[in-house]
Formats: C-alpha cells, structure tokens, sequence
C-alpha cells in the first residue's frame, strides 16, 4: 500500500515539472533576457551620445566700446612701421637679385678670375702690405671692366673669353664685385695703423715696480730686469725660494757658512714672474727659481730690454728682461 502511493506521488511530481519546463515558456524566458540584454546596451550606449552645444550667447557692445575698439586698430595701424617695411622688401629685392647674378656666374670664369689675381697677388710679393694688395686687386678690376668695354665696342675676342662671359663678367664687375671676391674666396682684412701715444707728462718720476715678499736688505742691491753671470754655487732648478728676500738671504747664508776651498755666494738670481723667466739654454725656467753664483768681477748678461738683433736670434726671448739679480756688497 505505501510503495503504490509513494509511486503515485513521485509520477505527479514529473508530471509537474514537465508542464512547468516546458518548450514555450523556455521560449519566452530566453526572449525576456535577450529582451533585457538590448535594453542594457542601448542605454550604455546612449549615455555617451555628445550633448548638443549650448547656445552661443550673442554680446551687444555699446557705441563707447565699439568707438574705442575702431580708435585702437587706427592707432596700431598709424603706428606700424611702412617706410621700415618698405626698406626691407627693397632689401629683400636687391639680395633676390643678386643671389640670381651670383647664381648666373659660372665656374669656370670665376677660376679664370681668381687664377689672374692670384698671378697678381704672388707678384706683388710676401712683403705687400693689405693696401697695396687691395689697391693692386682693384686696379685689375678697372682695367679688365675697361678691356670688357673695349673689346665689346670693338667687338674683339682679345679676352679669350666668349660673347657671354664677357657679358656676365661684365655685370659682376659693375654690380656684384664685392660678391665676386666672395664667390672666388679672396678676402683682404682691412689695415689698422696703431700709433702710440705717450702722454705722459715730461720729467715724471718712473713707478717703482713692487716686489712681492719682505722688503730687501740693502746689501742685497736688488737690480730689476737685471741678470749677472757668474759660476753657479746653487743651481736654481731645485732651488726655489718664496721671495727675492729669501733668494738673497740664502746667499748671505751660503757665503757665512761655506767651508774652505768652496766658492763664496756674492750674486744671487731671482725669477719673480708667475710666467716663468727666459734663458737661451735648454732649461724650463720657473717661477721662483733662486740661483747662487760667484764671480770676481761681476758682470751683466742681460739688462732692461733684450736687443732687437738678440731677439731676431732667439725668437722665444721677450722684450724685457724678467729676472732680477744683486751683487752682494762687500
């Protein structure tokens, strides 16, 4: 009795749910979620629509603002440079043309060109002075617009040069010299003359040059741009010294204490120049170089000023004498 009524309980349940799964409503629950679906992107995609403009709002000006405005564009205008824009456009014309002539020269006639005035530079000499080649540069100038012109009355061929060129050289020469000299690489530096004037008033006592250091015994008899040979007692290349100072006090010192037989420092030698000191010997003289030397009967290698003939022998020797030197006094 209990197994045919659980049989009978569960047949109704099937029945059930197979009235309830059945293909139609399937069929409408598929259609209301794709239904749902395309609802949902037609919002999304609506919700990115641009939004119409908004309506330019029209400003109305008053006749006291409209009146200012046209009173500044007047005055801007009134105050634009016309003749200076002018200028410049003729300007601009000028170097239009020109670049055309310079482009109509051609290369063979400015070789021609520039091998005449080379022959004429190299005739002058090494010693011409920039006048003298700028005068000889422009006398061939002349002259050859002068044989253009000549010949073209005459209508020659003297100047191994065609009809054309002669022409075109012709024009460069009138209109675009300077654009020649350019073209063919030729450029003069104008000559400076450079006088020196002294005016310094006569009789004025000389500055006395200043000596870095401890001011100097006077047995030192401190010489500038002054320089005394002798024997070397202490060679300056591995002695060097603060000051002149102590350059002669290291000679008083060497000569208090030397012994016997050695030679007695009585002239010292200084290099004050942070540039260093010349000597025509193989040697790099530095600065604060303190030489020791001796001599019976000293004498002067340099003084002052080194001769036009000594420096036209030693190229490297300055004008003036950078050492400095004193003889002991007894």
């Amino acid at each position: 009795m209990a197994r045919g009524v659980a049989r009978a309980a569960s047949f109704g349940g099937r029945a059930a749910t197979a009235r309830w799964c059945s293909y139609r409503r399937i069929t409408v629950a598929v259609c209301l979620g794709n239904l749902v679906a395309a609802l949902l992107v037609l919002r999304s995609l609506t919700s990115f629509a641009p939004t119409p403009p908004k309506r330019e709002e029209v400003v109305e000006y008053t006749e006291e603002q409209i009146r200012k405005a046209e009173e500044s564009i007047r005055i801007r205008r009134e105050a634009e440079p016309v003749e200076l824009v002018e200028a410049v456009k003729n300007l601009r014309k000028i170097f239009r043309r020109e670049e055309k002539r310079r482009k109509e020269l051609p290369l063979e006639l400015k070789q021609k060109v520039s091998y005449e005035i080379v022959q004429l530079l190299l005739d002058l000499g090494d010693n011409s002075s920039f006048a003298q080649q700028r005068e000889a540069v422009e006398s061939w100038c002349f002259e050859k617009l002068k044989d253009i012109k000549s010949a073209s009355i005459q209508n020659s061929t003297k100047l191994d040069l065609s009809n054309e060129e002669a022409r075109t050289l012709k024009r460069a020469l009138q209109f675009n010299w300077h654009v020649l000299m350019e073209d063919i690489g030729l450029w003069i530096p104008s000559e400076v003359s450079h006088t020196e004037h002294d005016d310094k008033p006569e009789n004025e006592p000389e500055e006395e040059e200043i000596i870095a250091g401890p001011p100097l015994p006077s047995q030192c008899n401190a010489e500038l741009h002054t320089d005394y040979d002798g024997a070397a007692v202490r060679w300056g290349l591995t002695h060097p010294k603060e000051s002149a100072a102590n350059c002669c006090q290291a000679c008083l010192d060497q000569a208090k204490n030397a012994r016997p037989g050695e030679l007695r420092c009585n002239i010292w030698v200084y290099c004050p120049s942070e540039f260093g000191c010349f000597s025509p010997d193989k040697y790099e003289h530095k600065h604060q170089e303190c030489w020791l030397k001796q001599a019976d009967h000293p004498k002067l290698n340099f003084k002052d000023k080194y001769s036009e003939s000594y420096r036209d022998s030693h190229p490297t020797a300055p004008v003036v004498v950078p050492w400095m030197s004193g003889v002991i006094s007894a």
